[in-house]
C-alpha cells in the first residue's frame, strides 16, 4: 500500500514563476543498503544545495520525490529553496511500475493546478535510479511512458546503479538507460541541478541543449 505525505497549501500568489517540475523517483529497497544509500543522500544534498544558491532557480525548481522499495512513499511538492531531503530506509523488493505509475498520476494532477492557478509551465522530469529492476507489473507504466514521452508531456530518464537490468530499463523508456559510473552520485546530482538550472533560465517551450552526462555516465 502507497503511503502519500498530505499536500501542503499552495501559495501561488507569493511565487506566481514558471514552474520546472521534477520529479525523482528512488529505489529504496533492500539491495541500496549501505554505501548506494549514503551515496545517494549526499548526491541530493548537493542538488538541494546547488538549486536553492540560484535565486530564479531556487523558485522555479519544484520537487516531488517519490521512493519505492518496502512501500511506496510521496512528498509534497516544493521548490527548491524549501525542499527538504527525503528520508531513504531501504527495504522490501522493488514496486517500480506502481511508483511509476503513481509519478504520472501525480504530475497530471499538478498541470492541472498550475493551470487552474495561471502559472506557466516547462517540460515536466521524471528521474529515475534504480540498482535493480521491476518485481511488480510494469508493462502499462512502460505504455504510458512511452505514450507521455511521444505528446511531449514530460521528459523520463532512467539511470542504473551497479547491478540495475540495464535491459529492463531500456525497455521501459524510450530514452537509453544511464549506467551510473560507481557511486557518482554527487557527479549525476551536478549535472542534473546544472541541467535544470539552464531550463529555468529559459522561456517555457524553448529547446536548452544539456551538458553531457560522460562526467557521471558511462556512455
Amino acid at each position: 500500500m502507497a503511503e502519500q505525505i498530505p499536500f501542503g497549501t499552495d501559495d501561488f500568489a507569493e511565487n506566481p514563476e514558471p514552474r520546472v517540475p521534477c520529479i525523482l523517483l528512488l529505489d529504496t529497497s533492500g539491495s541500496m543498503a549501505g554505501t548506494k544509500t549514503d551515496e545517494l543522500r549526499r548526491g541530493l544534498e548537493i542538488y538541494k544545495n546547488e538549486l536553492a544558491s540560484d535565486a530564479m532557480t531556487s523558485k522555479r525548481v519544484e520537487i516531488s520525490v517519490i521512493t519505492f522499495g518496502g512501500k511506496i512513499d510521496i512528498s509534497d511538492w516544493a521548490t527548491a529553496d524549501i525542499f527538504t531531503l527525503p528520508e531513504l530506509k531501504p527495504d522490501g523488493a522493488t514496486p517500480m511500475g506502481e511508483a511509476i505509475t503513481k509519478a504520472l498520476d501525480l504530475l497530471k494532477q499538478r498541470k492541472s493546478t498550475y493551470r487552474a492557478n495561471g502559472v506557466l509551465y516547462y517540460r515536466p522530469w521524471i528521474f529515475l535510479i534504480t540498482d535493480g529492476e521491476p518485481t511488480d507489473q510494469w508493462s502499462n507504466a512502460a505504455q504510458l511512458i512511452k505514450a507521455g514521452e511521444k505528446k511531449k508531456e514530460f521528459s523520463f530518464f532512467t539511470v542504473g546503479v551497479e547491478g540495475a537490468n540495464m535491459d529492463k530499463l531500456k525497455d521501459l523508456s524510450v530514452r537509453e538507460p544511464l549506467k551510473l559510473k560507481g557511486l557518482q552520485f554527487s557527479e549525476l546530482f551536478l549535472w542534473l541541478s546544472s541541467s535544470q538550472q539552464s531550463v529555468s533560465r529559459s522561456q517555457p517551450g524553448d529547446e536548452v541543449l544539456l551538458a553531457s552526462p560522460a562526467g557521471w555516465a558511462a556512455i
